[in-house]
């Protein structure tokens, strides 16, 4: 028995309609709202107040053989070397998602001395004040687990701003050439890692 037209063009259309739905499902989206990192998902983009940042570069922090962190920073363009990055106006942020269990103290020493890595004697001698507040930060992180999340923002105006699985944590401090210097924690003359220096940047070794 034949088909009413009518009824054969309804099941055409419900097929067309079923493998449409088909490919969409297996089809990766053309614009993925995250980015994966040494299996840590993370946004391309964040809000600052009305700014809207891009990622960067996204890499992990190792200590040996052990992943510590994996650290991503966000900008409101593109920059692949470190004058750039400093250089940039606008609100900033380094985002960090601990991979491993790290003290309070642990992880404040290892910042404390990237901080001193990478300042010559006249700049810690002009940041000496927000250092000890920044400092004073990590009193107030109880020990960091896999998975807590710690940014660093620059927002314009407003001044350093750390927060602790999105809540504020410590002082407020307001001076943009220490935001630059705890940038060069990650990205400057004496990175705590290289290869996720290159990471960051978005930027080739060489």
């Amino acid at each position: 028995m034949k088909l009413a037209p009518y009824l054969q063009s309804r099941l055409a259309s419900f097929a067309l309609i079923c493998l449409s739905t088909l490919t969409l499902a297996l089809t990766p989206a053309a614009h993925a709202d995250t980015v994966t990192v040494s299996g840590v998902k993370l946004d391309d983009t964040v809000q600052i107040g009305s700014q809207t940042l891009k990622l960067n570069g996204a890499g992990v922090r190792y200590k040996v053989f052990f992943k510590v962190y994996v650290a991503a920073l966000y900008l409101p363009e593109e920059k692949n070397t470190t004058p750039e990055v400093l250089a940039l106006p606008g609100a900033k942020r380094v985002t960090l998602v601990m991979m491993r269990e790290l003290s309070n103290d642990d992880l404040g020493q290892r910042f404390m001395d990237g901080l001193r890595n990478n300042l010559d004697m006249d700049e810690r001698s002009k940041l000496i004040k927000p250092m000890i507040t920044f400092g004073k930060m990590f009193s107030l992180v109880p020990v960091l687990k896999k998975g807590d999340i710690l940014t660093f923002d620059w927002i314009p105006g407003t001044g350093v701003v750390c927060q602790f699985n999105g809540q504020k944590i410590g002082e407020t401090i307001n001076d943009p050439a220490f935001y630059n210097a705890v940038l060069r924690i990650w990205i400057g003359k004496d990175p705590a890692d290289d290869a996720l220096k290159l990471k960051m940047l978005n930027a080739k070794a060489g």
